[in-house]
């Protein structure tokens, strides 16, 4: 039995149910990572016994699930795109958005389906925008192909943010920091294309980078749905 179907417990003495338990969690998630997170200290948050979140959620698991369902509510447009291209491309902005006001979310994208109802609804909206376009699994991958590089760069763009919080120092800085390193090997010879690329490459900020990495993908795609049946 999934922790959605498994009924909650009375409430008393001190009033709880999973959604205030949710909420403590994300809280948590929000201020100090998933590390931050456990049962014990959601109940502490909650003026509850440790306990009696056991009647609610058997595992940090299971917590884990619940906040990155909430979260998918976020991710969820309230209107629905006529267009597939518009349709998984507002989509991919919207988890990004997402994880960058819950970073935690970045180590948690990918892995197994999430099976809770927000989290299936993402996943009906991304299948229906291909609906009647393109074979059952050609659908499947590709929706697999964006998503997968939409969790690939924003676990990209979330691993920078925190290393710039960690360090103290901001892209700029770091490559400030590291270039007479980076220009004595340069000056080897030995990496020609990458001397290319950092002096001849324009610098982008990460969403401009990631929509447009987003616009190759989903070119790819509508290339795939152009093909006639093999």
């Amino acid at each position: 039995m999934t922790v959605w179907d498994r009924p909650e417990p009375p409430t008393r003495p001190v009033p709880l149910d999973r959604e205030r338990i949710v909420a403590a969690a994300i809280a948590l998630a929000d201020e100090g990572g998933l590390e931050a997170v456990s049962l014990r200290k959601v109940a502490a948050r909650l003026n509850a016994g440790p306990m009696r979140l056991y009647g609610f959620i058997a595992t940090k698991e299971e917590l884990f699930d619940l906040m990155v369902d909430e979260v998918q509510a976020e991710i969820l447009p309230r209107a629905r795109s006529g267009d597939w291209r518009e349709a998984l491309g507002v989509l991919a902005h919207r988890t990004r958005r997402a994880a960058l006001r819950h970073e935690w979310l970045a180590d948690l994208l990918g892995g197994r389906p999430t099976l809770g109802p927000h989290g299936l609804a993402v996943t009906e909206a991304k299948l229906s925008a291909l609906d009647g376009l393109a074979d059952v699994d050609t659908a499947l991958r590709a929706v697999e192909t964006v998503s997968a590089y939409a969790t690939g760069a924003i676990r990209r763009e979330i691993a920078n943010l925190r290393a710039e919080r960690t360090t103290g120092l901001s892209k700029h800085d770091w490559q400030r920091a590291h270039g007479p390193h980076v220009t004595r090997m340069l000056a080897t010879g030995r990496f020609p294309a990458l001397a290319k690329a950092v002096h001849d490459g324009a610098d982008v900020d990460a969403e401009t980078s990631f929509a447009t990495g987003l616009d190759w993908v989903l070119d790819a795609v509508a290339a795939k749905l152009a093909l006639p049946p093999a």
